[in-house]
């Protein structure tokens, strides 16, 4: 298997999950029977209620969990057939609130993206220390590149774990909830960085919880119920009353946003206004 054999045209999906059942540690199944394509070179955001299954589809496509049916393809290429380094050198996970070593720089957190890269007949190379540098400059942290991780702000260590993921090259970029625990700023400056990141060629994939930051960003949506995929396609297309009220239970009016064009949930008041 070469790498350009896994690298697909603009026109197929980078991800196809084909019928796959999806749990842990035998309970019962959290996704049951899923099919669906994940688009090449678009910003897609994962949608949908506590509990529905978006964070367990992401980990089945990133290779921490094992479908007990069904199979996940990349490119074509069942992923189980991958060995991990040749699937870590097209696919970067970034989990939710990853654990931060003690006493890491910044650059150094960085360079561990490099580790699918090296093997005992390739070790640290000046292509590597330019995969390092280039993703700093991309997140925006060069002049950080010296300090300890842990003196970071929330949105600055979630810059640096992208770097991470960008330094090791990978194509496409997995996210879960990459905005957990951050304040409003943060949100939009990392949501900011992901949607530059697709705009360059890169496929970001994202788990999301805020409906009108997903609406805003993401250039493709997965709307996600009781394990299985209940919508999906362009912000216009998944932010309606209809799916919004089968997905979430919630009423709402969807209205333009004023300031991107993008769809703006509006929930309807429970009580009426005094």
């Amino acid at each position: 298997m070469t790498a350009d054999s896994l690298k697909a045209s603009t026109a197929d999906p980078v991800f196809q999950a084909e019928n796959i059942t999806v749990g842990y540690h035998g309970e019962v199944p959290v996704v049951e029977n899923l099919n669906i394509e994940i688009p090449h070179g678009e910003f897609t955001a994962i949608i949908g209620p506590n509990g529905c299954g978006k964070s367990t589809l992401l980990r089945a496509l990133g290779r921490l969990l094992t479908p007990t049916a069904g199979r996940v393809l990349l490119g074509g290429t069942d992923i189980k057939t991958m060995r991990p380094k040749d699937f870590a050198r097209h696919v970067s996970l970034l989990p939710q609130a990853p654990t931060v070593p003690d006493a890491i720089t910044v650059k150094d957190l960085v360079a561990r993206g490099r580790f699918p890269h090296q093997s005992l007949l390739r070790q640290w190379s000046p292509t590597d220390v330019a995969a390092v540098d280039g993703a700093l400059t991309a997140v925006g942290m060069t002049d950080q590149a010296h300090r300890q991780v842990n003196e970071l702000s929330g949105g600055q260590r979630q810059r640096v774990w992208i770097a991470m993921s960008l330094a090791q090259e990978a194509e496409t970029l997995l996210l879960d909830e990459p905005t957990t625990f951050l304040d409003i700023s943060h949100q939009l400056d990392v949501l900011e960085l992901c949607l530059n990141l697709q705009s360059s060629g890169h496929t970001i994939i994202a788990v999301l919880h805020d409906l009108n930051l997903a609406a805003r960003y993401a250039t493709h949506v997965v709307a996600m119920n009781h394990g299985q995929v209940i919508a999906q396609g362009s912000p216009d297309q998944v932010f309606t009353p209809p799916v919004l009220k089968e997905v979430f239970d919630l009423d709402a009016v969807v209205i333009t946003d004023p300031e991107t064009g993008t769809p703006l949930t509006v929930p309807r008041a429970l009580t009426p206004a005094h």
